[in-house]
């Protein structure tokens, strides 16, 4: 008998009970549409990533950095702060300021020069110039000048001009610079420069450690100097008559322009000179940078990075040394240095008190300004958050929609806590420009950074810029040991992986890489506790699921589900109410299947029942913020490290968290301080299990040839299964787990029976521990496809059978980023609490009913997403609140409801009959410290409302769905309503890529909507419930599995992700927000007057080595000629009139320009308003002015006039 044939007959039995995709009784309206969307980024935080290149603007106090990567960061007063992005991942070498004209010109690796318009608030490139036959090396922009010089690596000058941005015809040749007598090249151009007195000569420096001055008139080199060791970089003195060069050996040379046969001096300023005048001893590192600047009162500043001593074969440690006079202090840092500029009164090099008052330094990774004015030279406190990667950031929670008061506790638990460093300089931040904006977001954000270090800090998000609010070390809970060791080998233990909050009631849950997991309560008092911990195993037999890749799969074979051993520490037990009786010891495993070894922690030996981990034991003191309350740690088993974890999920109302690890699930009740469930994925399906797991090498199971095979196979579960429920109701009352440490643990019993142990063949590497759980008497409901997930008769089996082999998928799927990692145990990937329907069938009996006698009832529930596109139900009974929720356990047991998807299940969701989201419900937050304080409890109770009751449809609703579960896999999205399980709507969201993240967000209108990043880079927003696609966009691709593993969606629209390891980058969905971002952001340029030149008196002017003002204009315009076509070729930029044009066609350029046309509109006004009582006050003047004088005149006689 073929497939097909059975394919066929199966469908023909089963036609009468399968059904067909829910209809909605009444039609939720959707007001959501594509306008409402679009993907715009915000605003970037945290420190440029690999920064090449530095220019400040000491006009209008702006400061810029340029990356490897193409990223321009442009940075002024605190909250001013921009992040513009070449068209191309190319480095910039160096970034020069149009000083005070609302421009920057960056050169980049690729040999181009683009000129950046920062008049507009999104700063945009006018004009780029592409070099094709020299590369770029150094350029240089006279102060107010319209022409600029561009060095090349032949040695070669070129000119051109700012504001149309092509060549001139003068070019500098290296053969006319050097001497003729040279036969060599000089090597690439390092330095460009005027002479601060006289425009016409040109300081030109060759890397080989030649300097020429050349006359732009006459075209020829005045002078030549050549030095003994390569040039770095050159600065001239105020007065023009001298220069310093550093060069590689760690020397300064000192010229004069009037005698370039040898060096005024040579020093050596770190180096042990043995003889005056010759080498050092040790070598030392090469000066990259030095500058010359003059002081009004004192010596001159010599200001240089580089120069110490070093080691054979070492670099020398990074520094910046200042020397006036004989003074010279030496400033270590921690990093590489990259550049450093002087920040002077003036902008103009030939003032005679330029007086630096800072010092701007870039590192590799920091941002360093250091205070010249006063004694010691301290630094400046950054307002920036480049302190985001003080320690690597692990893992990244947004909260876009937070509760009024948190952000102002946090504030002032973090400023009570954290102690002023008194060594920062007293005087404000130097980094004054720009502006801040108009617009601003009223939402209280939050975003959480968990470090490798353990660390965790609280950041402010509500306006442009970060203020970390909070900073709390995760690490203080447990004693420090050298042998500490995160599971992947790392040396980071206390590495942060997930993070979950509840705003409401201020419980964190943080998840760390040693497979612990602390949970936080929030307290406005100091307090001393000691952490209960509890101590958790999963262990459970290794399998390999079995996904045969045929059309109708095997019927699974009944399995009983596994509970594993658990362990409450010492420390756990004082902190339990008296109340609680102590808990219950392990059950006794079967002695066939192997006894659970007694914990060992030999350093040599196998760890075994140990924690990763030691908490620290004894009363703790703890300050004003979060204080640690529960610690549950998971064991290594027989040599192998615990699990890491994968998700988490707190529900205050409940008082419960459950997380899910690689290969299990725990649920704790965090009241009680007891472990409820811990046990392998596999085991929570229980009979349920729609996947044939094999051991390691497993054998090829007998595919039903016939409808007989099938009958009979499903006969022999059924029995198995009755058996299997028969010997667990015995041992336990109503067929559920419940608490191990719960008053009714006592009850409960080991189940030894043989019938329950799987075969000898199927031998693991693990031990398996007894479970006291009851198996579920339900069938599987595997929602595959359209059809309902029923297990009812025959016909509902043969139906969950079509619709699991019609989508099942193999572990060998290329496109999931789990297959990067890909284990043989199952995980859990998302976990959801809600108060919902859990089974299709009667809650007491357990028996399918006809239809029209159903009548279900919710109950609060987890539910459980796996790896391996599964979701389960997990029902949840809890004692009333008050004094049984601390007395009574709390029962555990599986529903027996599984629905099943395509991929790895990543988000699950709720809405209810009108289309709004059902949020799981949350407590209240009160400072337990202070109720103990004022003896307002005895016992440690939980502020629980009175429980919402359980809905229960009338006789005319019976048949109406009243709520629906949205779940998202890494390939489909699926709409399910509920109680009666039948699919409503899906769509498919990635055929040949995955889905990375999905979450269910609200928009500004409180209409809901599925946000999913997806690994090709696309953002996608479907509708809800309708699943009607509402955005795709082409966003960024998924190349570093940093930004999978931070992309977070959050409300309103709002979304951030991790886009290097030392930034964030937060960004929108929404339409109403980005058209809002232009009032949000702040204005770059201010208009301001520039300084005026210094005033030369008569005997400088006398004296002056000036030969009189230089047109630019005539020697470098027209004049010259024609430049060569082949050289460069000029490219409009995206900031021209074509480019506003195209964009005022759209909405946004639409809406835009009516806003400037309205602010137009207002300025009009107010200077009307202006004049016009300008008008009415001359008026009034006048009017008095003329009444006085008649006054005066009125007495007097005609003659007297």
């Amino acid at each position: 008998m073929t497939t097909k044939y059975l394919k066929k007959k199966i469908n023909e039995l089963t036609q009468g009970t399968s059904s067909n995709s829910a209809k909605l009784d009444t039609e939720i309206s959707e007001s959501l549409h594509p306008n409402h969307f679009t993907v715009c980024k915000v605003v970037r935080h945290g420190f440029p990533f690999e920064p090449t290149a530095m220019a400040y603007d000491p006009v209008q106090n702006i400061l810029a950095i340029g990356t490897k990567n193409g990223s321009l960061r442009i940075f002024g007063q605190p909250g001013v702060d921009c992040h513009e992005r070449h068209d191309s991942d190319v480095a910039i070498i160096q970034i020069m300021f149009l000083i005070n004209e609302g421009a920057l010109v960056t050169v980049c690796a690729d040999n181009s020069l683009n000129m950046w318009n920062l008049r507009q608030k999104r700063p945009a490139i006018l004009h780029s110039l592409k070099f094709n036959k020299e590369i770029i090396t150094y350029c240089h922009i006279p102060f107010q000048s319209k022409w600029f010089y561009i060095g090349t690596e032949r040695g070669n000058i070129h000119i051109a001009n700012i504001e149309t941005f092509t060549l001139s015809g003068y070019v500098i040749n290296w053969n006319k610079a050097i001497e003729l007598s040279r036969k060599t090249l000089p090597g690439p151009v390092i330095h460009l420069s005027d002479c601060p007195t006289d425009q016409n000569k040109l300081l030109i420096g060759f890397e080989s450690g030649t300097a020429v001055i050349w006359d732009l008139r006459t075209k020829a080199a005045e002078n030549r100097f050549n030095g003994a060791q390569p040039i770095r970089s050159i600065s001239w003195h105020f007065e023009g008559r001298q220069f310093m060069c550093s060069h590689t050996d760690g020397s300064l040379s000192c010229w004069d322009i009037k005698s370039p046969s040898k060096p005024i001096s040579v020093t050596y300023p770190h180096g042990k000179v043995a003889v005056k005048g010759g080498k050092p001893v040790d070598p030392c590192a090469p000066i990259m940078k030095v500058e010359w600047k003059s002081a009004k009162l004192g010596e001159p500043y010599v200001i240089f990075s580089g120069g110490l001593c070093q080691e054979k074969g070492g670099t020398g440690t990074p520094c910046v040394t200042i020397i006036q006079g004989k003074n010279t202090t030496v400033l270590e840092m921690e990093y590489p240095v990259i550049d450093f500029v002087s920040l002077c009164e003036t902008p103009w090099p030939s003032a005679e008190n330029q007086d630096p008052h800072a010092i701007l330094v870039l590192l590799n990774n920091d941002l360093v300004v250091i205070d010249l004015m006063s004694p010691g030279y301290p630094c400046f406190e950054n307002p920036y958050p480049m302190d985001l990667h003080e320690s690597p950031v692990t893992c990244v929670q947004y909260f876009a929609d937070c509760p009024a008061d948190l952000i102002p506790v946090l504030y002032s638990a973090g400023s009570n806590s954290s102690r002023k460093k008194t060594s920062y300089s007293k005087k404000n931040w130097p980094i004054k420009g720009g502006q801040w904006g108009t617009g601003g977001s009223s939402d209280q954000e939050i975003i959480i950074t968990g470090h490798a270090d353990g660390s965790l800090k609280f950041w402010d998000a509500s306006q442009v810029t970060l203020q970390v609010l909070y900073k709390l070390k995760t690490a203080k809970v447990f004693e420090r040991g050298k042998q500490h060791k995160s599971l992947d080998g790392d040396e980071e233990p206390y590495a942060v992986q997930k993070i979950t909050m509840c705003p409401d009631s201020r419980i964190l849950l943080v998840a760390g890489a040693s497979g612990h997991l602390l949970l936080y309560r929030f307290s406005k008092l100091e307090a001393s506790c000691e952490i209960t911990s509890l101590e958790i195993s999963i262990v459970y037999e290794v399998e390999d699921p079995d996904t045969p890749e045929t059309e109708l799969p095997p019927m699974p074979t009944p399995n009983s589900l596994k509970r594993n051993t658990s362990t409450l520490s010492a420390e756990s037990t004082a902190g339990l109410s008296n109340n609680v009786p102590p808990p219950a010891a392990p059950p006794s495993p079967n002695p066939s299947t192997g006894a659970h070894k007694p914990s060992t922690s030999s350093g040599e030996g196998m760890r075994d029942g140990v924690p990763n981990l030691k908490v620290k034991s004894g009363l703790q003191k703890y300050t004003m913020g979060y204080q640690p309350d529960l610690c549950c740690q998971l064991l290594w088993t027989e040599g192998e490290p615990p699990p890491l974890v994968t998700c988490l999920q707190i529900n205050s109302f409940y008082g419960l968290i459950a997380f899910g690890t690689v290969n299990g699930l725990v649920i704790v009740d965090y009241i009680q301080k007891t472990c409820l469930l811990h046990m392998g994925t596999p085991n929570l399906y229980g009979s349920a299990d729609p996947y044939q797991r094999t051991p390691r090498s497993p054998k090829k199971p007998k595919v039903p040839q016939s409808l007989g095979d099938i009958v009979e196979q499903l006969t022999d579960s059924e029995r198995s299964r009755q058996a299997t429920g028969a010997v667990a109701a015995a041992e336990q009352p109503n067929g559920i787990c419940v608490s191990p440490t719960g008053n009714n643990s006592k009850k409960m019993k080991s189940v030894t029976d043989g019938k329950l142990t799987r075969s000898k063949s199927q031998t693991s590497s693990r031990r398996v521990t007894k479970t006291q759980s009851n198996p579920c008497d339900t069938g599987a409901n595997g929602d595959r496809d359209k059809d309902s997930a029923d297990a009812s008769g025959v016909g509902g089996i043969f139906s969950g059978l079509l619709n699991r082999s019609e989508s099942s998928f193999t572990q060998s799927r290329s496109s999931s980023m789990s297959s990067l990692d890909r284990e043989s145990k199952e995980g859990v990937q998302s976990l959801y609490f809600v108060e919902s329907y859990a089974r299709k069938t009667d809650p007491v009996t357990g028996q399918v009913i006809p239809e029209t006698e159903k009548n279900p009832i919710t109950s609060p529930c987890l539910w459980v997403g796996t790896t391996l596109g599964s979701t389960l139900v997990i029902v949840l009974s809890l004692p009333p609140p008050g004094d049984q929720r601390i007395s009574q356990p709390v029962f555990v047991s599986p529903s027996g409801t599984v629905l099943c998807m395509k991929g790895t299940i990543l988000n699950i969701a709720f809405l209810n009959s009108n289309g709004g989201l059902i949020s799981a419900s949350t407590e209240a937050w009160k400072d337990m410290n202070y109720e103990q304080k004022e003896g307002e409890r005895e016992k440690k109770k939980p502020s629980m409302p009175p429980r919402v009751p359980r809905i229960s449809p009338s006789a005319s609703t019976e048949m109406a769905d009243r709520q629906f579960a949205v779940i998202t896999s890494e390939k489909e999205s699926k709409v399910i309503s509920l109680p009666s399980q039948t699919c409503a709507y899906r769509a498919k969201i990635a055929e040949s890529s995955y889905v990375v993240k999905a979450d269910v967000i609200s928009m500004p209108n409180k209409e809901l909507c599925l946000a999913c990043y997806i690994a090709n880079g696309h953002v996608v927003i479907y509708s809800l419930p309708s699943l009607r696609l509402l955005l795709d966009y082409d966003f960024v691709p998924l190349t570093d599995l940093r930004v999978g593993r931070t992309f977070q969606f959050s409300a309103h629209g709002k979304a951030l992700y991790q886009c290097s390891p030392t930034e964030i980058q937060r960004l929108t969905v929404c339409a109403e927000h980005s058209n809002s971002l232009h009032d949000m952001l702040g204005d770059l340029f201010i208009p301001c007057t520039t300084p005026e030149a210094p005033s030369r008196g008569f005997f400088k002017n006398l004296f002056s080595v000036s030969s009189g003002s230089l047109d630019r204009q005539e020697l470098f315009g027209e004049n010259s000629g024609k430049p060569s076509r082949s050289i460069a070729k000029h490219v409009p930029g995206t900031a021209g009139m074509e480019a506003v044009k195209a964009q005022s066609q759209t909405v946004g350029g639409e809406i835009a320009r009516t806003k400037l046309e309205l602010i137009k509109r207002g300025e009009k006004l107010s200077e009307t308003e202006k004049r016009t009582s300008e008008m009415m006050q001359n008026a009034e003047s006048f009017a008095s002015a003329a009444n006085e004088l008649m006054k005066k005149q009125k007495n007097k006689k005609w003659y007297q006039l």
